[in-house]
């Protein structure tokens, strides 16, 4: 397999592989995921197109896209001060759960 379709690591840490040699990496790029707790990333003529995660990493996202979401539309919906800060303190609380 030539060069250009192992699994790079990028600059920001993430495992990047090329769409047309993932198959072959699949199950390598998948470990390093897991094992190394660290995002990867699927390209194609260089650029990434799709991500691979663990799920714990998506989960929290999903959760925290929700906050933010809650905290947009407070903000959109004339939410007093008082509110957006009680939204934005359980954003942080989400965010950072070790902190509090």
């Amino acid at each position: 397999m030539a060069a250009d379709q192992e699994i790079q690591i990028a600059d920001d840490g993430t495992a990047e592989v090329s769409m047309t040699a993932a198959r072959a990496n699949l199950t390598r790029l998948i470990r390093t995921v897991r094992e190394d707790d660290r995002p990867a990333a699927f390209t194609e003529r260089k650029e990434r197109r799709a991500y691979v995660v663990t799920p714990d990493f998506y989960e929290q996202a999903v959760k925290d896209r929700g906050l933010v979401a809650q905290l947009e539309r407070a903000i959109n919906d004339g939410a007093t001060e008082e509110e957006q800060v009680a939204i934005g303190l359980r954003l942080f609380r989400v965010a950072f759960p070790s902190r509090h």
